[in-house]
């Protein structure tokens, strides 16, 4: 499989060759600009601690992933804005994506690191199931399809202000468990990330989330803010609003506050935050190192 540079060149060229020769000199600058912010990005994830899962900044500082009740019905977004900390915005198009799925999407990037973006992710799903703390019974293995075939039908459009640029692409670009000559599952499913993520990567803007530890949450709003604090390292005061934001929290403000509560006592529990404080709706948390 050839890198994705070379991928790139070959568009680039193509489209040079199809366009007459008076194109405007800033469409000209921009065709440019893309192909070196290609060649700059990692062709490969990062290495890095194989109890800990990734994700971009972008991705872990929004509501992409909201921290809604599992039994409630899951909505469908179209180029609908997310809720983006930090700067920056987020476009999403799919079904409503949550905690479950975030967990699946970092155990995939986990398997991804250290390989070029795009290569093939093999994995059973017993072993899938058992990493990430999942029941290993029907269920468990219907639970993973629904979340990979959620991701695989979604547009992601982030506009990132460190990158100076938006980025479009799907959580997964390819998906194979099912074998059409023999009618049966495969033994290893296989699943396929997107390159242009790489680009997300860049300049170690990631975060590393501590995959133990959040198995020991309760999902939702626990491990919601988990991935959230993640990314920073001395964490700022935030309203309680935003976080209710950050959740795509449906609740009366009151109640969510009282659901906060709990989830900032779980995470002082599972030795992620060493104190929380909240006066006048303000949260403040230290992080234990």
């Amino acid at each position: 499989m050839r890198g994705q540079a070379g991928d790139s060149h070959k568009i680039l060229e193509s489209a040079s060759k199809e366009v007459s020769s008076d194109l405007a000199p800033e469409l000209m600058a921009v065709l440019e600009r893309f192909r070196d912010e290609i060649e700059a990005a990692p062709k490969c994830l990062p290495e890095w601690t194989s109890t800990k899962g990734a994700s971009p900044n972008e991705i872990v500082r929004s509501a992409l992933f909201t921290a809604r009740n599992r039994n409630k019905r899951r909505v469908y977004l179209k180029q609908a804005e997310i809720i983006v900390t930090g700067g920056g915005s987020l476009l999403y198009l799919g079904e409503e994506l949550r905690q479950d799925d975030e967990l699946v999407w970092m155990r995939l990037l986990q398997l991804a690191k250290g390989q070029p973006l795009g290569d093939s992710i093999f994995f059973t799903p017993y072993s899938f199931l058992k990493s990430i703390g999942w029941q290993v019974n029907s269920r468990g293995y219907q639970r993973i399809r629904d979340c990979l075939l959620r991701m695989k039908a979604t547009a992601v459009q982030i506009t990132s202000n460190r990158l100076h640029q938006t980025v479009v692409t799907s959580l997964i670009d390819y998906i194979a468990m099912w074998d059409p000559e023999k009618h049966t599952p495969l033994a290893q499913w296989e699943v396929r990330l997107s390159k242009v993520m790489s680009l997300l990567f860049a300049d170690s803007a990631f975060t590393l989330i501590d995959l133990e530890q959040r198995k020991a949450l309760p999902a939702g709003i626990a491990t919601k803010l988990h991935s959230y604090w993640s990314s920073h390292r001395e964490p700022y005061p935030v309203k309680v609003e935003t976080l209710q934001k950050l959740c795509a929290s449906n609740s009366e403000l009151r109640f969510f506050r009282r659901e906060l509560k709990k989830a900032l006592k779980a995470l002082v529990e599972v030795g992620f935050l060493e104190t929380w404080g909240l006066e006048s709706d303000l949260v403040t948390v230290i992080r234990r190192s």
